[in-house]
């Protein structure tokens, strides 16, 4: 009987291959996207997935200001920030901060699919996001990512 074919792999940080995907937020819903998104930099759809380790790979979004809310949530999603002064509550709707900030919706519903952790913290900085169609990434080599 083989013995080697039961045994559980943990990828170390010597084994674990990185690479660099480019994915187009163009017309594309924000959950679901983001939800393949923080998969892939998470790293759960590798075969060697190791939940301790940032065994993910690099993803740039582009066109973020492209992307799509379903139903009445472009006016009705509000993102709230607090300066922690009394009074200091502030609220966007979500067509003024797609405006504003687009690249900061694509991050913050991500980063909400993270784990809330030291390694939550490191695995978002595989996430690259850019308003426009271009980015400073080219060395890298990045392959076209179909979500």
């Amino acid at each position: 009987m083989d013995t080697l074919s039961y045994k559980t792999i943990s990828l170390g940080k010597n084994s674990i291959e990185k690479r660099w995907f480019v994915a187009d937020a163009e017309g594309k819903t924000l959950g679901r996207f983001t939800s393949e998104i923080a998969k892939i930099i998470r790293g759960k759809n590798k075969p060697g997935f190791t939940p301790n380790a940032d065994c993910g790979d690099h993803v740039i979004v582009l066109n973020a200001e492209k992307i799509a809310l379903t139903g009445n949530k472009m006016t009705d999603k509000e993102y709230q920030f607090y300066s922690g002064h009394p009074g200091g509550k502030r609220i966007v709707k979500a067509n003024d901060m797609l405006a504003r900030r687009p690249e900061f919706m694509v991050e913050k519903a991500v980063k909400g699919m993270l784990p809330k952790t030291k390694l939550g913290r490191k695995v978002f900085g595989n996430l690259h996001v850019f308003a426009g169609n271009s980015h400073p990434h080219e060395a890298q080599q990045p392959e076209k990512l179909d979500i």
